[in-house]
């Protein structure tokens, strides 16, 4: 199956939400760099492509609604940026590095899909 690429670092978020919704879990680990590190499940993480893919599997067998969440600008350096987004439940924040790949597409290297310093 042949998959949109994320075109700019901004793009991955909309293709999370778009495979998240349909249930794509093959498809959401593929925004993933083969050894990304996500800090998911809260005060744990998981590690590689493959293990991503696993957890969104099992996340998402519960049918999950995803919203787009408004993005906050991008810090680019080079072919590594900081994104992020404001979100709209109690998660606190919401981070991302990603880092453009030899096809000119981007990559998530490290998610950290929750964060609330409150807690």
């Amino acid at each position: 199956m042949t998959r949109e690429k994320a075109l700019t670092p901004e793009d991955i978020t909309r293709l999370f939400v778009e495979r998240s919704n349909t249930g794509d879990a093959e498809g959401v680990a593929a925004l993933y760099a083969e050894d990304a590190v996500m800090a998911y499940p809260t005060g744990k993480t998981t590690v590689g492509r493959v293990a991503i893919e696993e957890l969104w599997a099992s996340v998402l067998a519960h049918g999950p609604r995803f919203e787009a969440e408004e993005g906050l600008p991008t810090l680019l350096h080079g072919d590594i940026a900081l994104t992020s987004t404001a979100p709209k439940d109690d998660a606190g924040a919401r981070a991302q590095v990603v880092q453009r790949q030899p096809d000119g597409s981007w990559l998530r290297i490290i998610d950290q899909p929750e964060f609330n310093p409150t807690t």
